[in-house]
């Protein structure tokens, strides 16, 4: 039986459950369960911190989890990413007094407050630049104002939080982080079942079903529009003028694709989500 960990709380915890269920795996009932037995598809799912999940996946307690990249990179496990997971999706940069740090270098020396010590100190060692990490469990924005530290490294999507509390973000960006599968096995039996499912959900995100009616001597054009992922499907129809197409097509081309195939000829153009796929 694979044992799965999965974030127990936090940005990760939702989603991760609703990419399982749509891979059409059963999770907790009850969110005060630890753990759950999908005996239909011989898994176990264990619940913990977000934090934790790499140290147990990489010390093979359990077998593949779920976490963010910046949390298995601060916790040095040797469990590995082996596949992306497409959310949660977070930006680290530095940022210090407006005016104060221009560069990378100009941090040599200082302190600096974060939320993730392993990941920023080793960032921070690779640039040859020498501080004193000062580790937070949280509320880091705060740290500079306090005199706590002289710059923080956090989490950035607009920068807004870090501006109310007087900083600016300087230096290069310390990772780009999302939601990914982890293990520290090479292989073992349901993982690459449970890898593929994850990625046909991907898919099924990404993607939509396109159909439509077009005429033998528009079928070049409209399918050069509409190339499907290996090639369209082509069906006759009645009438030996006509045929009818399905292909793929990105989600967010939807209209475009749709204006494109109208200007070409084609016709009775209907779009159709993908609820599972297997690529």
């Amino acid at each position: 039986m694979l044992r799965i960990a999965i974030p127990n709380k936090g940005s990760l915890s939702e989603t991760a459950a609703d990419m399982l269920a749509e891979a059409g795996y059963t999770g907790r009932r009850d969110p005060r369960a630890l753990s759950v037995r999908d005996e239909r598809n011989d898994v176990e799912f264990f619940y913990l911190r977000p934090r934790d999940i790499a140290t147990y996946v990489g010390s093979g307690a359990l077998d593949v989890g779920i976490t963010g990249r910046d949390l298995l990179l601060d916790s040095r496990s040797p469990a590995r990413e082996i596949t992306t997971l497409d959310f949660g999706a977070s930006t680290f940069r530095f940022a210090g007094a407006p005016g104060r740090f221009s560069e990378l270098a100009g941090l040599d020396g200082m302190r600096v407050a974060t939320s993730y010590p392993a990941l920023v100190g080793d960032f921070l060692a690779r640039q040859g630049v020498q501080v004193t990490i000062v580790s937070l469990d949280g509320a880091v924005e705060s740290a500079v104002k306090l005199g706590v530290a002289d710059a923080v490294a956090d989490v950035v999507s607009t920068g807004s939080t870090l501006r109310a509390q007087g900083l600016e973000i300087f230096g290069p960006v310390i990772l780009d982080s999302t939601a990914v599968l982890i293990s520290a096995h090479d292989q073992l039996p349901g993982i690459t079942t449970l890898q593929r499912r994850l990625q046909g959900v991907l898919v099924a995100r990404q993607y939509v079903l396109m159909d439509y009616d077009v005429r033998l001597e528009h079928l070049e054009q409209a399918t050069a529009v509409t190339p499907g992922l290996e090639s369209p499907t082509i069906s006759p129809m009645q009438d030996p003028e006509w045929v009818a197409v399905r292909a793929m097509v990105p989600r967010v081309d939807t209209n475009q694709v749709m204006d494109a195939l109208y200007e070409v000829g084609a016709r009775a153009i209907l779009v159709s989500s993908i609820h599972a796929a297997r690529i």
